[in-house]
């Protein structure tokens, strides 16, 4: 199975309350986000994992990545450099990229931690996954095209219920927060 996650950030309290997440302090968020981590993903799994897994973590990175299972594929985001250097990548990750080219023989999906207003293929009618605004439909986010563009999908965990999803799932997730907001 393939899933996908963004914008968990692990160990960082204030993104509580910048983007109004349902928990009462950053260890309930961080025990929830791995539990539902656990209770989908398993070692025979891949994850791709759209940027900002962690933040401000007062645990060391190793103690959280060994938490979580699965083949682990990071396209980096603006908040990942913080821990990066302190892990030995290549134990825990496929891969460490920018953008990801993902073809699964049905789907091509450009993979990037920000969302892009065009895309490789994207005429040839290939998704654009991203992460980095959260649960944001503020215009300078470019929420205005993004809620437009049906091909467009955020990955974050803010739209998904704190959850890895499936490429199916995380279509059905963004329709309905599109038409909610």
């Amino acid at each position: 199975m393939i899933y996908f996650t963004s914008d968990l950030h692990l160990g960082h309290a204030n993104i509580i309350r910048f983007c109004n997440r349902p928990f009462a302090d950053v260890d309930e968020m961080d025990n929830t986000i791995i539990d539902n981590w656990k209770s989908r993903v398993t070692d025979r799994d891949d994850i791709y994992i759209l940027g900002d897994l962690m933040y401000r973590a007062k645990t060391q990175p190793d103690d959280v990545l060994s938490r979580l299972p699965g083949r682990k594929h990071l396209v980096v985001g603006n908040h990942d450099h913080t821990w990066l250097s302190r892990v030995d990548i290549d134990k825990y990750f496929v891969e460490v990229e920018d953008i990801i080219i993902l073809k699964t023989g049905i789907f091509t999906m450009i993979l990037c931690h920000y969302p892009m207003l065009s895309w490789p293929h994207s005429f040839y009618g290939s998704y654009m996954v991203y992460g980095h605004i959260h649960n944001s439909v503020q215009d300078e986010d470019g929420w205005g095209y993004i809620r437009t563009r049906d091909r467009m999908l955020n990955a974050g965990v803010d739209v998904n219920g704190f959850y890895p999803v499936t490429f199916e799932e995380m279509i059905r997730n963004n329709e309905v927060f599109k038409k909610e907001h």
